[in-house]
């Protein structure tokens, strides 16, 4: 039995079906990683949320202390959510990249199916 990359007649065709494995297994990482930010994202979103939620009830209470404290954690839960936030965009632009790169791929392949 052939592997798949010897069934094309040229070179070049067996290089771009290898392109396409290696783009389509990336295309899989990458996923994988949008779905440990997404669920990192939301988690990040829950935790800003109790931070607020705890500086709010510390000002209610006129704690000057509390509040110094948990506007300082506020402010670091939001660092660190802007940081998850633009890591999530970035493999989300990845993502799309990979997705244009395999389509091209596969698009040159059968114009070079035809052409054989």
């Amino acid at each position: 039995m052939t592997s798949d990359l010897r069934r094309h007649g040229e070179t070049g065709s067996a290089v771009r079906a290898a392109e396409l494995i290696v783009s389509s297994a990336r295309l899989r990482e990458l996923s994988e990683c949008s779905a440990l930010l997404r669920r990192t994202r939301l988690r990040a979103e829950e935790i800003v949320k109790e931070a607020r939620e705890l500086l709010a009830e510390a000002e209610r209470q006129g704690d000057p202390d509390r509040i110094l404290a948990l506007s300082v954690q506020l402010d670091e839960a939001r660092r660190a959510y802007r940081k998850v936030v633009t890591a999530y965009v970035t493999i989300c632009r990845r993502i799309r990249e990979e997705r244009q790169e395999i389509d091209q791929a596969r698009m040159t392949l059968v114009r070079l199916s035809l052409t054989d």
